[in-house]
């Protein structure tokens, strides 16, 4: 019989940390389940993606370590999906830790350590102070560097 794993996410700016949580998700099951949240829903949570869901469902779905795609609408579908989709094993980042402790009458809740040093809330935050930085003082680093790199040849 095989064993069924499923978890939710945003997976905007796809990252190693993505990738391995993914590649964990089918070491514990034959099967992993992706369900990727809508714009919709994001914007009601509030949180603004730069990569629209299509996208985003796409690029899940291109990974060899995910069967299945489908779109996270609600909070109260996870009940739902489990049942939908005979769900043996709910995993989702520590960071949720006991919040979906009430699916644990239906299936084996996990809480997922995340990998360390990378988030996508880490990398929008690294993009605003990049794009803070006046052009100018761009300008005049990449002009530095480019003396530089002259130098070295």
């Amino acid at each position: 019989m095989s064993k069924v794993v499923i978890t939710y996410g945003t997976f905007d700016m796809f990252h190693v940390g993505h990738l391995k949580l993914l590649q964990r998700l089918s070491e514990m099951a034959d099967r992993v389940i992706v369900a990727v949240s809508t714009d919709e829903f994001n914007l009601g949570k509030g949180k603004k993606t730069l990569i629209p869901y299509e996208q985003r469902a796409q690029i899940v779905e291109s990974i060899k370590y995910v069967d299945l795609v489908i779109p996270e609408e609600s909070w109260e579908q996870k009940l739902q999906d489990v049942k939908k989709y005979d769900v043996d094993i709910f995993a989702i980042g520590e960071d949720w830790k006991g919040k979906f402790d009430f699916l644990s009458d239906l299936c084996e809740v996990r809480y997922l350590e995340r990998t360390k040093d990378i988030s996508t809330t880490e990398l929008k935050r690294s993009l605003k102070n990049f794009l803070s930085i006046p052009q100018e003082d761009l300008r005049q680093a990449f002009e530095v560097l480019e003396l530089l790199r002259r130098d070295l040849e």
